[in-house]
């Protein structure tokens, strides 16, 4: 069995050497262009590249390295479980991984490659870690708050001061709060005076208001593209060490975290799950409290699911003003739509689709709403082509219903 006894650095020392035969020592990577974007210095911690796609596997095999039982158990929305799975193959146990209905499919898929049997309970993740507390035959690994995973979590922490021995802020994704309660172990014990900040989306915020209120507080989570992340209590160990150590607990929206998930894909060219990008979201939404500062962007991870990954795209390019959408009134008559069109292409917009809504109660007889969906440079540009539209005089109403 695994000795419960509170981590220290030393812990977090022992699960390095102890998982590094099993685990990738993800690369810290400079971002020349977050950080020109940004005005910060700005390096990523790539767990997006590690075996099985995502940091959960350090905590999975520290533990059970360290366990004799044969027959695990766990609830995970998808990483932890891929992590188990992973580590019970490796270490010759057999692992019973519950998770939601609402988990990634293509998460399930992968425990599954992974040699663990998938038990589907609940619509949330706490629904389906109760089921796996419940099953008494098995030992089971919490997905966040164990020790033993807090300090092979925290190995992460570890390895960025190894690499970069002056950082000013590292911002970690925190759901639960496993992740963030090992690096910011090792990173204020080691650098003091780094600061250490969270990121939660604002759709599972339990951490953030915990954090805020000093005390426990649920706040079962809402849908959101950072799935991961999306746990509805933060954990009783985590949180002792959150409030020791954690500077800030930040949050960040849907879109931009969608945002910074493009901009993974496009700039750094990693690809990077929601939960994996909200780190990157936090800064590129508060640019001025990080500018001039060198900062470690944790990417916890990279599975993304394949159906998802076109709206998150989609997402990002909406909220960069990339794609615009917006709808023009016009007489329906023959040749308008040719003098719309015609005005937009001289702005260089890239026409993706049109639509006529007729039926529109606020028109009168005779008018008719075009809506457009067009590919743009960026906000300026679209800003450019509806100011021509209204030049031209008609009547332009923006995505968010304002008349332009």
């Amino acid at each position: 069995m695994v000795l419960n006894i509170m981590p220290d650095i030393n812990d977090i020392i022992d699960a390095a050497a102890r998982i590094a035969p099993f685990v990738h020592r993800t690369p810290l990577i400079h971002s020349r262009s977050f950080s020109l974007m940004t005005g910060a210095d700005v390096y990523i911690k790539a767990e997006n590249l590690q075996k099985t796609g995502s940091f959960k596997v350090r905590g999975a095999c520290n533990v059970l390295s360290q366990t004799d039982e044969g027959k695990i158990i766990a609830a995970s929305m998808g990483n932890h479980a891929q992590g188990i799975a992973y580590a019970a193959a490796l270490f010759g146990k057999s692992a019973e991984i519950v998770m939601p209905f609402s988990s990634s499919i293509s998460k399930q898929e992968a425990v599954r490659s992974y040699g663990g049997n998938v038990v589907l309970h609940g619509e949330t993740f706490g629904e389906a870690l109760a089921f796996a507390l419940a099953q008494k035959d098995r030992y089971f690994v919490h997905a966040f708050d164990d020790d033993g995973i807090i300090s092979g979590q925290g190995t992460v922490g570890l390895e960025i001061v190894e690499d970069l021995r002056q950082v000013d802020s590292v911002l970690v994704p925190v759901g639960g709060g496993g992740l963030i309660s090992g690096v910011s172990l090792a990173v204020k014990t080691l650098l003091p005076r780094t600061e250490v900040i969270g990121v939660q989306s604002v759709a599972a915020r339990s951490a953030y208001g915990s954090f805020r209120d000093k005390r426990i507080s649920d706040f079962p989570p809402s849908s959101t593209i950072a799935d991961g992340i999306a746990v509805g209590r933060v954990g009783e160990k985590t949180f002792g060490y959150i409030r020791q150590y954690v500077d800030d607990i930040v949050l960040v929206d849907d879109e931009s975290i969608s945002m910074a998930v493009l901009l993974f894909m496009e700039r750094t060219k990693l690809v990077v799950e929601g939960a994996g990008a909200v780190a990157a979201a936090a800064l590129l939404s508060d640019k001025e409290r990080f500018k001039g500062r060198k900062v470690a962007l944790v990417a916890s991870g990279g599975n993304i699911d394949s159906n998802l990954m076109d709206r998150i795209i989609h997402k990002g390019l909406l909220k960069s003003g990339r794609i615009g959408i917006f709808s023009v009134d016009v007489e329906d008559l023959p040749g308008r739509l040719n003098v719309l069109t015609g005005i937009i292409a001289a702005r260089r917009g890239n026409i993706l689709d049109v639509f006529h809504d007729r039926f529109d109660l606020a028109l009168p007889i005779g008018k008719t709403k075009v809506v457009f969906t067009v590919e743009t440079r960026g906000k300026e540009h679209l800003e450019e082509i509806l100011s021509a539209l209204v030049a031209a005089d008609f009547t332009v109403w923006k995505q968010d219903g304002q008349k332009k």
